[in-house]
């Protein structure tokens, strides 16, 4: 059977198109993937299709989708496919979005029950131009998938909800298993890598959700290979720990186009090794560090260590 490639030809990031070009680095070994192929993998794609879904797999380049929709796990992400920030990192298309529609959390909950999903993660783009981020929105497909999928715990990854105060405590209210929300690089590359956030304002919220309900796992995550330094890791590893945050994943930083931040370093496994060692040091209950670790991927093993983890922390 032969595999049909798709080339999306529009302008994804027009903020970007007047910036000089980085040369996209050769890749090293041990992060280099196969192209999809099962057949598994186009019947989840069709699905996404056949739902008028997005997912954060396709739009941000995911090195990992063909392992993880051959297995049937997607990320899905709600909220549209247009981002209203323009981080330097991420391959998401920005501009004006469209308006909410209120329909997709009943296909989001479709889709979770027809996959049969044990564990979904759930993320979305930022909402800069909704009144509350989006945080109603978020709280309505969590409550469609409770219906749909009982089973199914579920994993939010959320914007920061900048200037929106209440609002990540109105997603937190809603219940959900584990809230994440991705610190992604440390605060002195914020200006550059992620320049409409503000380091704070996401350790305050994922501190937030320990307050509303502290039975909820928080999780955060790290991109390395973009200059940062090894003290500057392990500070935002401590600040993340003050936040009683549970989980922490750090994975490379690959550059989605000539237009996006350039790659500083290739970190090497051994390297990820150490920095998952600092981080169990420092008290997490789960660390995922490997080159192409991200924050869904293994969500659903992740999630039942996490559990383990904390049942045994209990015990002691």
């Amino acid at each position: 059977m032969s595999t049909r490639i798709e080339i999306d030809h529009r302008v994804r990031h027009p903020e970007k198109q007047g910036r000089p070009d980085n040369p996209i680095s050769r890749k090293p070994a041990w992060i280099r993937v196969k192209a999809p192929t099962s057949a598994v993998y186009h019947e989840t794609r069709e699905l996404m299709r056949e739902k008028k879904l997005a997912t954060v797999c396709e739009e941000a380049a995911c090195p990992n989708i063909g392992e993880c929709w051959s297995q049937r796990h997607a990320t899905m992400m709600i909220m549209g496919e247009i981002c209203t920030r323009a981080c330097s990192f991420c391959n998401v298309a920005t501009g004006l979005p469209a308006p909410l529609d209120a329909d997709e959390p009943r296909r989001v909950a479709e889709a979770v029950a027809q996959l049969k999903l044990r564990h979904v993660v759930i993320t979305s783009v930022d909402r800069d131009d909704v009144a509350d981020g989006g945080a109603a929105h978020f709280c309505s497909v969590i409550e469609a998938v409770r219906t749909a999928a009982p089973e199914t715990t579920i994993e939010i990854l959320t914007p920061d909800f900048l200037r929106k105060p209440g609002c990540g405590e109105q997603v937190a209210a809603a219940k959900p298993d584990v809230f994440n929300h991705n610190l992604e690089t440390v605060p002195r590359l914020y200006p550059t890598i992620r320049p409409g956030a503000r380091y704070y304002q996401s350790l305050r919220l994922l501190d937030r959700v320990k307050q509303v309900d502290p039975s909820i796992f928080t999780k955060s995550g790290l991109m390395v290979g973009l200059g940062e330094t090894k003290a500057e890791i392990g500070q935002v590893m401590d600040d993340l720990r003050i936040a009683d945050v549970d989980f922490l994943t750090i994975g490379q930083y690959l550059q989605p186009t000539v237009k996006h931040a350039a790659v500083d370093r290739f970190v090497t496994p051994e390297e990820f090794e150490e920095l998952a060692s600092m981080a169990r040091a420092k008290g997490f209950l789960q660390v995922s560090a490997t080159p192409l670790t991200r924050s869904s991927y293994h969500a659903d093993a992740d999630f039942a260590a996490l559990r383990e983890a904390r049942a045994r922390q209990l015990s002691a």
